[in-house]
């Protein structure tokens, strides 16, 4: 899997991560979904470079322009519910994009600190020869993310794939490593070095979930 870190270098990304760390500015809700979309766009933006162009003539009030342009079908899939702002920020400049959602939670059996991940909702459309770009806020375990595409497998088969996180831990990092080929693209805004024992990414930014939709009551 090849790994697009883009923490890496100084931008003004930086800000916006700082921001959905931030417990001060984090509590406002409309401000942690719209950081969470600015980020989304600029890794769209960034994942936009590596798509296949073709040249197309545009008409102009005073003649024709020729400029390149992606010829790609692109499917955008989010994990409920805390990829919707992320997913919104890539569709921003993906906006032709076709759309897919999943549910997918961590499901506590007697043991708090450990679970397994329940898919309960799907829709998506037909995934053969697409580009499909897969979007969790969150990369903790990696867990969701493999679970995720487990369950996209029955629309098709993608002609390529990338991944959209946020935030991950090396953790998930190296388990989503194992489960996708190296033609699978990662792009993250930042990467953390590891996961409490709730499996939640220190020093990350919290339940990215509950601060952009509000606190959900535990089954």
């Amino acid at each position: 899997m090849q790994i697009h870190d883009l923490s890496k270098t100084n931008s003004l990304l930086n800000k916006f991560i700082s921001e959905l760390r931030d417990v001060s500015i984090q509590k406002d809700a409309m401000r942690f979904r719209r950081n969470i979309e600015r980020v989304g766009e600029i890794l769209g933006y960034e994942l936009s470079k590596t798509l296949t162009y073709s040249n197309q003539e545009v008409s102009t009030p005073l003649g024709t322009s020729t400029i390149s342009l992606p010829d790609e079908d692109l499917v955008l899939c989010s994990i409920l519910r805390a990829g919707i702002p992320l997913h919104q920020g890539l569709l921003n400049y993906f906006d032709k994009a076709e759309n897919a959602f999943i549910s997918a939670y961590r499901h506590h059996k007697d043991d708090p600190k450990s679970f397994e991940i329940m898919v309960e909702y799907l829709a998506c459309p037909d995934l053969d020869g697409k580009t499909l770009i897969l979007a969790d806020p969150m990369l903790a375990t990696g867990q969701s993310m493999v679970a995720t595409f487990e369950a996209l497998k029955p629309f098709g088969t993608p002609k390529s794939i990338h991944l959209v996180s946020v935030i991950g831990a090396n953790e998930g990092l190296d388990f989503v490593s194992e489960h996708f080929n190296q033609d699978v693209h990662l792009w993250i805004a930042t990467v953390d070095q590891k996961l409490n024992d709730k499996s939640y990414i220190v020093p990350g930014l919290g339940d990215a979930g509950d601060l952009a939709f509000g606190q959900k009551l535990q089954n």
